[in-house]
């Protein structure tokens, strides 16, 4: 799935194009731009209480979370071949295994997002945010997928914490310009397409947005 490049559009389509150009911001591999480099996600030190947390009758244990996590990377490494079904069927296999593998819920959040099945992106974004809070990752994905559906106070609120959780994310400042420039807060797209030029001055769509409102 090809992304489209944002920059190349026309100021009169912006604001339709404006998930396209979040996507463009937030996601940088051929699964609809999707990254699926997660580090360490779903490791046991960052699921606090969840065997407490767990539903009578899950799998649980050293064994089930090592198979799940296995899972999880080889849905990884499948989605960056661009093997989507396959990539889907292991993140299943791993939630089966550990409901709480933020690995898969995030990677599978991803491919539902590129086949436009948002609600259910959305559903898979939430639960990785509440596994990792601190992480930026989750709520720039969730927002993209609100602002696909029109949502987009929701998908300001998210990037609202997601420069709080990480104020040096640029990422996360000019996604958050592309949503206040959507809502009409010139004032607070500015702000924040000059948080991301700062950060990072080879943004370009940052650049022409901070152009748009007025800078």
């Amino acid at each position: 799935m090809a992304v489209t490049d944002c920059n190349a559009l026309p100021c009169a389509s912006r604001v339709t194009a404006v998930p396209i150009a979040l996507l463009a911001i937030v996601l940088t591999l051929p699964l609809g731009g999707c990254s699926f480099d997660l580090g360490s996600w779903g490791s046991d030190k960052e699921r606090p209480q969840a065997a407490e947390q767990k539903p009578t009758g899950t799998i649980s244990g050293p064994t089930s979370a090592s198979d799940a996590q296995g899972y999880a990377a080889r849905g990884q490494t499948l989605a960056k071949s661009g093997k989507t079904e396959e990539a889907l069927a292991e993140f299943d296999r791993a939630l089966t295994l550990d409901p709480y593998n933020v690995q898969a819920l995030y990677g599978r959040g991803l491919i539902y997002q590129a086949d436009k099945h948002h609600e259910q992106a959305i559903a898979d974004f939430t639960a990785a945010n509440g596994l990792t809070p601190q992480r930026v990752e989750p709520l720039l994905a969730r927002a993209t997928s609100y602002l696909a559906i029109d949502k987009t106070k929701e998908a300001a609120s998210d990037l609202d914490e997601a420069v709080q959780s990480d104020p040096n994310s640029a990422q996360a400042w000019s996604a958050r310009g592309v949503t206040y420039e959507r809502l009409g807060d010139k004032a607070k797209a500015f702000t924040s397409y000059s948080r991301a030029l700062a950060l990072r001055p080879k943004d370009e769509a940052a650049r022409s947005g901070l152009a748009r409102t007025g800078g």
